[in-house]
């Protein structure tokens, strides 16, 4: 099976993805994953690639679209893989498509984990950080009723990037970015919605029932 697992933050794109690509036996192919690959392997993309991340700049489309080109190409691909990361806006989409069609193949399925944004919020908002041992917990979910890490003792903070007003924004970003994304695999057929509200296991339980219709 070929899918692409898309989603907004907090939705938990990570964990499922992993779960999913387990079940089904195919790998998970994440940009970052990807990133780290070439960067750390020394590959040509990989040089290429960190010069403009030591800049602090963005790695250009070109660059990334190559290395999923890659990625694609190798072994444990060839019968199937689930794409988390890429693709993020149509463009990207438009040339997954084209670079599959001259693989011989396409994609059976784009899965969208739907959550809902004050869900999302309570999610990401509700996470605290150990300042020693950097082990996250979540106010509702651990029922931390102090500040302390129960692992080591250190004290727990939230990170900027989990305040609630960072949180709306990255939301918005999303919206903005991806929505579009989602009408287009919408009018392609391909797309199929999952509510990602509950324990992770149902969940789960969830996606592979949306995904059993298309696998082989």
């Amino acid at each position: 099976m070929r899918l692409v697992l898309v989603g907004p933050p907090g939705a938990g794109k990570g964990t499922q993805a992993q779960f999913i690509a387990s079940n089904l036996s195919i790998p998970k192919i994440s940009t970052g994953d990807i990133f780290r690959a070439n960067v750390s392997g020394g590959t040509e993309l990989g040089k290429l690639a960190k010069e403009y991340m030591d800049r602090g700049d963005l790695v250009p489309d070109e660059v990334t679209i190559a290395m999923v080109r890659d990625r694609l190409s190798e072994d444990d691909a060839q019968d199937g893989f689930l794409l988390d990361g890429f693709p993020r806006n149509v463009p990207q989409a438009e040339i997954l498509k084209k670079m599959l069609a001259e693989f011989g193949v396409a994609l059976d399925i784009v899965l969208e984990l739907v959550v809902d944004e004050d869900e999302v919020v309570r999610r990401l908002a509700g996470r605290r950080t150990c300042s020693q041992c950097g082990r996250i917990w979540h106010v509702d979910f651990d029922d931390k009723k102090d500040d302390i890490c129960d692992a080591c003792g250190g004290s727990l903070y939230q990170r900027d990037d989990d305040k609630e007003e960072t949180v709306r924004r990255r939301l918005e970003v999303y919206q903005e970015q991806t929505a579009p994304l989602v009408s287009y695999y919408a009018e392609e057929k391909l797309l199929v919605g999952v509510d990602a509200a509950g324990p992770v296991e149902e969940v789960t339980q969830r996606a592979m029932d949306a995904l059993a219709p298309y696998a082989d």
